[in-house]
């Protein structure tokens, strides 16, 4: 009995050692354990007291995301149906209407629509907007009404839907959507082959693999990885498409965290297709994360030449932690290096400004590090292209533009307003670029820039202080400048903004596989790409 008893004494009291000495947060769990029990108490208190009925599941939702809001954007709770859409964007499968769709409170808008798809074959295009899903409004509906198309595959849907002012139905019979990681390759001319690789699910590298060795097949004797628009996603499948071009036990990618069992070193882990095949890799300002781990290695590793726009800048690496009731929190568990050392992560959310924004890293504060041959590359910004094309001048009001869907707005209307027998040679014009800014006009396009809420919120204090008489003409001539200001910037805008419409209207007309043979023909990366590859020199120069 006495054995028995010290047994039962010396196992939690191990236990407890094991956990106070093996954790990461051991030196904060009193704390961590007195707050907890405060936030219980107050929410108790809270539900149990106030005066008006409370909503137990909004306050602990607005609670949790209060609370992760100071730390930094990609450390998010994640509910069943976050859960679900982090599935779907790991491997690409699900059942649905095989359609992008875009949710209002009073309607689901067909955003692009899967060639050969159900909602495709029911007769659904962009800018569809959907009413009604069997006998549930939209509007009235309470849930979650992206549910609504949601179902076992077979099944059909009833939905009522306007276009153009008009209304139509049309029954979808659901199926397995599988959304490929590459979703277009094709040789550009009798040499060079060209990839398209637009998400980093769990099929990343096989298809990746595939598209090169095919095209290699075909006889292409350079490669264009198309990386822009990509955001990201595995880590695991951005070193081994690194891998198809750098040799085995190389490594790729470094991350360090304060708790040790996350620094970990990524080496490749296989034998390469190809260490020589001259390599363009194509970015832009939404490739990030996992996209700039294979073009920031490949620059690095002077493996391949970088064309485009800087890269977004996110150095992070997420987890997703297991919680209770199918929930998940995704945390922010460490930072990468490439293999030169540099973190690239362009935002500092733990040194924010004094309205709490992060703030980006200053140019002046980047570190140099070196390639493998010995050319200056930078952190602290993003992938830096060896060829640089400029975007948008304004991010600011471009994205605000883009942010009101005026862009795909006016693109519904274009293409119901056009028609036209060859895409390829589609071509934007100056009067198609006033048709567009006479467009923002006539649907109250506007942008409150931050210079116009700090010249208003001057203007108030001025009122309170009875000194707004003194100010007012001043005033109105600033506003008036910077109205005019915003204008110009649209116009400086031109040649970006152009090229957001033309993208969107080549999808309405051939699907995005479409658009993919049109950039081979027309888009200005790929010339360049094309050029440089075709040119032995040129290429080794840019590696130098």
């Amino acid at each position: 009995m006495k054995n028995l008893l010290k047994k039962k004494i010396i196992i939690p009291i191990l236990a407890c050692t094991i956990f106070f000495t093996g954790t990461a947060f051991k030196n904060d769990f009193f704390e961590i354990a007195k707050q907890i029990e405060i936030f219980t108490t107050l929410f108790k208190e809270l539900n149990m007291n106030y005066v008006d009925e409370t909503n137990p599941g909004d306050l602990m939702d607005t609670a949790i995301k209060s609370m992760l809001a100071d730390l930094d954007p990609y450390t998010n709770f994640m509910n069943e149906q976050d859960v679900e859409a982090a599935r779907i964007n790991n491997t690409g499968d699900y059942t649905g209407i095989g359609a992008r769709v875009k949710t209002f409170k009073d309607k689901l808008v067909i955003v692009e629509p899967y060639k050969g798809y159900p909602a495709d074959k029911a007769g659904l295009k962009a800018g569809d907007e959907i009413i009604k899903v069997g006998n549930i409004i939209i509007e009235t509906y309470k849930e979650n009404t992206g549910d609504l198309l949601k179902g076992a595959s077979d099944t059909p849907v009833d939905v009522t839907y306007k276009r153009q002012g008009k209304t139509h139905t049309a029954t979808i019979k659901r199926a397995e959507v599988e959304i490929k990681a590459v979703p277009h390759f094709s040789m550009i001319n009798d040499k060079t082959g060209y990839i398209v690789l637009s998400r980093f699910s769990n099929k990343a590298h096989y298809e990746t693999n595939y598209a090169l060795r095919d095209l290699k097949a075909q006889g292409a004797e350079h490669i264009i990885l198309d990386l822009r628009g990509n955001p990201g996603g595995l880590l695991n499948e951005a070193i081994k498409i690194v891998n198809l071009f750098v040799p085995k036990g190389q490594l790729v990618v470094t991350t360090k965290s304060k708790v040790k069992k996350y620094n970990k070193t990524y080496y490749t882990q296989s034998e390469p297709i190809d260490t020589e095949i001259p390599l363009v890799v194509l970015i832009d300002g939404n490739s990030a994360s996992a996209s700039e781990i294979v073009s920031g290695s490949l620059q690095d590793l002077d493996r391949a030449v970088i064309v485009g726009a800087r890269s977004f800048g996110k150095g992070l690496v997420q987890r997703p932690k297991q919680l209770t009731y199918g929930t998940q929190v995704k945390i922010t568990i460490s930072r990468y290096y490439t293999p030169s050392g540099r973190c690239i992560q362009s935002l500092d959310y733990w040194n924010r400004n004094e309205k709490g924004e992060a703030v980006r890293v200053k140019q002046e504060n980047y570190n140099e590090f070196k390639t493998k041959n010995g050319r200056k590359v930078f952190d602290g910004g993003g992938v830096f292209p060896d060829v640089i094309f400029n975007a948008s001048k304004n991010s600011a009001i471009t994205n605000a533009i883009v942010n009101s869907d005026l862009i795909f707005n006016y693109s519904t209307d274009y293409y119901y307003k056009h028609t036209t027998n060859d895409i390829n040679n589609l071509k934007l014009t100056d009067t198609d670029f006033s048709n567009f800014k006479n467009y923002l006009k006539t649907n109250h396009f506007s942008f409150e820039t931050e210079t116009e809420k700090a010249l208003y919120k001057a203007l108030e204090t001025a009122s309170k202080e009875e000194l707004d008489d003194n100010i007012e003409k001043d005033f109105n001539a600033l506003v008036t400048n910077l109205k005019a200001s915003k204008t110009s910037v649209i116009e400086e805008n031109k040649d970006y903004l152009l090229e957001l419409l033309t993208e969107d209207i080549v999808k309405r007309y051939v699907y995005r596989e479409g658009l993919y043979e049109y950039y081979k023909v027309n888009d200005s990366k790929i010339k360049k790409a094309t050029e440089i590859l075709s040119n032995p020199s040129s290429y080794l120069n840019y590696l130098k």
